[in-house]
């Protein structure tokens, strides 16, 4: 006796793995895309001199004077459709009084809106926490 090869369900098989890998990936992509990217950042500022605070909005990429502060975003993102929403930025802040070229960064990390002590910005005159992005 011959065994036939049913070659019409190896081939709806091979298409069914496809399908199913494809849904896989698209699935990891959207979610991927849940951080929002944005292209601005707010931020909140306190000098601590005079006890008042002031918000702006950067522009990512886009160096931002303040007083004595250089302050620039380079990338901020929002996750504002998962349960527990976070929003971070890399910012970048120079003081100008320093003429020191060793130290150039005053700061230069991660900042997060929820945990603003996990990097926390150290300046003896400015405090600066994030507030949004969009």
């Amino acid at each position: 006796m011959q065994l036939k090869k049913n070659i019409k369900l190896g081939n709806n098989l091979n298409l069914l793995l496809f399908i199913y890998l494809f849904t896989i990936f698209l699935t990891f992509k959207i979610s991927a895309e849940i951080n929002l990217d944005g292209s601005n950042t707010d931020i909140k500022i306190l000098d601590k001199i005079s006890s008042k605070n002031e918000s702006i909005r950067l522009v990512n990429n886009k160096e931002y004077i303040y007083k004595d502060l250089a302050i620039k975003s380079i990338k901020c993102t929002d996750s504002k459709y998962d349960d527990n929403p976070e929003v971070k930025a890399y910012i970048q802040v120079r003081d100008l009084t320093k003429k020191d070229r060793n130290n150039v960064f005053v700061f230069n990390g991660w900042m997060f809106s929820s945990s603003p002590s996990i990097a926390p910005f150290d300046h003896p005159v400015y405090d600066i926490w994030l507030v949004n992005c969009y």
